[in-house]
């Protein structure tokens, strides 16, 4: 399953009221550590599809949802579950790193 692009329309149904867990790649066209980040988050959202929810929110194009969240330096991954973040970090971390994050998120 491919990521899925986040808006302030589809944000609450996608994100808040998600019953898995999510995993919000916060991200800009013109950030290099971003795109080197993507490919990695495409593999998770692909291997982890049914699982988990990837999603990718553009910082240039959704200023109000990276204002919300305090998002002041991109790459950053949060994960929310139940509606409420669980776990974040800022900067290129490597697959494991992302993965465990998404672990501490399962029941």
């Amino acid at each position: 399953m491919a990521e899925l692009d986040i808006t302030k329309n589809n944000f609450e149904r996608e994100v808040l009221r998600s019953d898995k867990p999510v995993l919000i790649d916060f991200w800009a066209h013109w950030c290099r550590p971003c795109r080197m980040l993507a490919p990695v988050i495409s593999e998770i959202a692909a291997e982890k599809a049914g699982e988990v929810k990837v999603c990718k929110v553009n910082i240039d194009e959704e200023d109000e949802l990276a204002f919300i969240f305090n998002v002041t330096s991109i790459p950053t991954l949060l994960v929310v579950k139940d509606g409420k973040v669980v776990s974040a970090s800022t900067g290129v971390r490597p697959k494991d790193q992302i993965l465990a994050m998404l672990d501490d998120a399962r029941p």
